[in-house]
């Protein structure tokens, strides 16, 4: 007794249809651009304030941190 598997696929078959170089490019581009986007906007988001502290104590006068937090 002899069984046959059968895989069926989901979506459009893709029969003799190679995908382009030009959309599959574009696509890498737009992930990659989203990507970075993304990481961008966490760094921007923790990285904005510890960097004016760090500005801030490495100018002249050396204010110390409590005055540098201090909003008088």
């Amino acid at each position: 007794m002899s069984s046959k598997v059968v895989l069926k696929s989901k979506g459009k078959s893709s029969r003799g249809s190679k995908p382009s170089d030009d959309n599959s490019a574009s696509k890498l581009l737009k992930e990659w651009s989203t990507w970075t986007m993304k990481k961008a906007k966490v760094i921007t988001h923790y990285g904005f304030i510890p960097l004016i502290i760090i500005i801030g104590m490495n100018s002249e006068p050396k204010p110390s941190i409590s005055q540098l937090l201090s909003p008088v």
